[in-house]
């Protein structure tokens, strides 16, 4: 199957597939034209990939994964090892420190706005 075919089968773009490719998720074959052939199995790994990306995964740590799920419709190796279990977990860090952030810079825009609204409206002839 070619890359629009695989595009097509899975609702994800060719520019991610690519993207999923220059990131080494996924491998395929090249034919004589030069144009990329993915196996029958290609469909239910790009799921796999959106899955976990979609749970927040970078690549990085999607490509540790994916060798050892088990089945198309895993996002879950049978046995997680620590060391995965300790990427999740910094990942999820990360994601906390920057929800920390943005809530932060949510709320001293909220600020701003109260008083840019407070002195628009002493400002505003009645």
């Amino acid at each position: 199957m070619r890359i629009g075919e695989l595009a097509r089968a899975t609702g994800v773009s060719v520019r991610a597939l690519r993207h999923y490719e220059d990131e080494g998720l996924i491998r395929p074959a090249r034919g004589d034209n030069g144009y990329r052939e993915y196996c029958a199995g290609a469909e239910d790994v790009v799921r796999q990939i959106r899955g976990l990306i979609e749970a927040g995964l970078p690549t990085r740590i999607v490509r540790d994964i994916l060798p050892y799920l088990d089945g198309p419709a895993a996002l879950l190796p049978r046995v997680p090892c620590q060391e995965m279990i300790d990427q999740v977990a910094a990942q999820r860090e990360q994601l906390d420190r920057r929800i920390r952030c943005l809530t932060r810079n949510r709320e001293a825009l909220d600020a701003y706005l109260r008083d840019a609204r407070a002195a628009a409206t002493r400002l505003t002839p009645a």
